[in-house]
């Protein structure tokens, strides 16, 4: 071996075509690279090996080789597709059991890949800090079903950190779906079989609205069909004739299936004019449009709404012009100039709290990264050293996202909107600062007392139980993904007068909490500052009583079961306790700015008995 070359090269070429043959497939293409590790068409990307060859870097790539080869050799993506669920968390969930189907079939088969996956998903867990985690939340659900589906099936105790965040699920997942879990190993290897009873976990986990339209329910259609077809096919005076039809020839054979696809064709056009102007049916199955009225909500599928059609989600900055905006904002400094001093001092000390997490830690002597200038003298001592890099580990919480849903009712006008304005303003730059993303969110409604829906409803001879019957406006005053500098003005526009309507807070949670679910981070916080209960008289004066407080206590419901976001609320004045599990009420709007600080201190809080505590809290003294 010339000294050019580089000792990792045949460790590569054995692992290549070690994993053609074991994924089944010799056209498959393996390279290396420090890009994330994948499956494309015949192409499969593992991890980088260096020249050093540590054990780590090793297992890594024969962990990561092993189980794309066993999803290539077990996994068929035409049945995937078929019961691909529709929804982002459901998907997530049915993807996540999957791979752990193909792993433990492949355990099974052949054992040593058990070994090298492990490493793999130790690998990952401990690089995402699974190790650390100390609630549920601090973990996607769907990792934790994928690591739980996969010990089952395999026996296998699982790997650190991984074992940590299965162990933090397992309880509410056995809850929900123990009789469904029972029929695992029933499954493992039938495909089809295996995304039913993928399916079935996610309705039991509660996202059986995400999962679409069943597929095998089309399947029956079809075979109905085509007995259908065949019944029509067959000739009432040719019963004596079955063996001259066995022996019919191929010619004869194709004649009769178009006479049969004729014969159905003709049924579905006595069945269309059966339906006469009602609907038209499509393959004879189901009408083109949808039900009506379609499902408002995902918490509550009777939860009607009479018209969206003027409903929206609008950006601050479109609801008026760049002077005006920063005119309302010169305005909300100069009237809480004596406050934002409280403000900035706990502010501080949140950040402070923060960073005291953020103690920095490194992985050295990489192939890739930051330059390790501590290392240079090594290679000023001896040239022949390679150069020496470093990474930064990602700290606990820096993958998160905190959205703040602010109730902008006319109740809130006043003081109480002012300091609800600057606090999010304040703990958005301080977030930001410490690497948390912020969004500001807010809801009203655009019309007192019933806008255009209402009107509709009105012209439609009013009838009974509409449902919802305001428009909706849903702002956004700062995305997370925009940086404060930018979106400062827009608070100053809760500031102009006309905008805080009336307030409908179960569709406002429900749509906040689908624009964090949507998001990559790992860890969702959600914190709602309201003054009062759902209140609007359009949608009271003609639906029960507590028709919008229902929908609110289901949406919340939701959320809390699905556990994708941290769900905390702070109640100005009013006891919001009665609806949120972790909830303040304060008495006194100048306690805000300390009770939201505290709250998310306490989030944030390594000590679970110190996070216990302020979360426990029922009211701000």
């Amino acid at each position: 071996m010339s000294k050019s070359d580089n000792p990792a090269d045949a460790f590569k070429k054995a692992l290549a075509e070690a994993t053609k043959v074991m994924s089944h497939d010799p056209d498959l293409t393996v390279s290396y690279s420090v890009d994330p590790s994948g499956l494309s068409g015949d192409a499969m990307r593992l991890p980088q090996v260096s020249r050093r060859m540590t054990r780590d870097e090793v297992m890594l790539a024969r962990g990561t080789a092993d189980a794309l080869a066993l999803n290539r050799r077990y996994h068929n993506g035409q049945t995937h597709s078929k019961y691909l669920p529709a929804g982002d968390m459901a998907r997530d969930l049915y993807e996540a059991m999957e791979t752990a189907r193909c792993e433990a079939v492949g355990a099974r088969d052949m054992p040593g890949t058990a070994g090298n996956i492990d490493a793999k998903i130790k690998h990952e867990s401990l690089r995402k800090g699974y190790d650390q985690a100390k609630q549920p939340s601090d973990v996607p659900l769907a990792t934790a079903a994928g690591y739980l589906v996969r010990h089952l099936a395999t026996g296998r105790d699982m790997p650190a950190g991984a074992a940590n965040a299965m162990e933090l699920w397992r309880g509410y997942i056995e809850d929900q779906a123990g009789g469904t879990l029972e029929t695992l190993n029933e499954t493992l290897d039938d495909q089809a079989a295996f995304a039913r009873f993928a399916r079935k976990m996610i309705i039991d986990l509660g996202y059986g609205d995400q999962l679409g339209d069943d597929p095998d329910a089309s399947d029956e259609d079809q075979d109905e069909a085509e007995e259908e077809g065949t019944e029509e096919e067959q000739d009432p005076d040719s019963t004596g004739q079955d063996d001259e039809d066995a022996d019919a020839s191929p010619e004869s054979s194709q004649e009769e299936q178009q006479d049969a696809s004729q014969a159905q064709v003709n049924m579905d056009d006595m069945a269309d004019q059966e339906l006469g102007d009602e609907a038209e049916m499509p393959d004879g199955d189901a009408p083109m449009e949808p039900p009506a009225p379609p499902a408002a909500s995902d918490a509550d599928p009777n939860y009607l709404v009479y018209q969206t059609d003027h409903d929206e989600v609008i950006g601050a900055e479109e609801l008026a012009e760049p002077a005006e905006l920063e005119r309302l904002r010169a305005y909300l400094d100069q009237q809480l100039e004596p406050l934002k001093g409280a403000v900035s001092r706990l502010a501080n000390k949140l950040q402070r709290r923060l960073q005291a997490q953020q103690n920095r830690s490194w992985e050295f002597d990489l192939e890739e990264g930051t330059l390790d200038a501590g290392r240079l003298a090594r290679i000023v001592a001896n040239p022949t050293t390679p150069l020496s890099f470093k990474v930064e580990k990602d700290t606990e919480f820096r993958d998160t996202c905190v959205t703040l849903l602010l109730d902008n009712s006319g109740s809130m006008r006043g003081r109480p909107i002012s300091i609800a304005a600057i606090c999010a303003d304040v703990l958005a730059r301080t977030l930001e600062r410490c690497n948390v993303k912020v969004e500001i969110l807010g809801f009203t409604t655009r019309a007192w007392k019933g806008g255009q829906a209402r009107e509709a409803w009105l012209n439609d001879g009013r009838p009974v139980q509409p449902g919802r019957l305001n428009d909706l406006r849903h702002i956004i005053y700062k995305s997370a993904d925009a940086p404060w500098r930018r979106t400062r003005p827009n608070l100053g526009l809760m500031m102009k007068e006309g905008l805080l309507k009336e307030n409908i807070d179960g569709e406002a949670l429900e749509w906040a909490h689908r624009r964090m679910v949507a998001r990559h981070e790992s860890r969702k916080i959600l914190m709602v500052i309201s003054d009062g209960a759902p209140v609007d008289d359009s949608t009271l004066s003609v639906n029960p009583a507590n028709y919008l407080e229902k929908h609110l206590r289901d949406v919340i419901a939701m959320v809390e079961k699905r556990k994708a976001v941290e769900l905390l609320a702070i109640g100005i004045g009013h006891d919001v306790t009665r609806y949120y599990d972790r909830a303040v009420t304060i008495t006194d709007v100048d306690q805000l700015a300390g009770a939201m600080t505290e709250q998310l201190a306490a989030l944030f809080d390594n000590d679970p008995r110190a996070r216990a505590r302020v979360m426990g809290m029922r009211r701000a003294s």
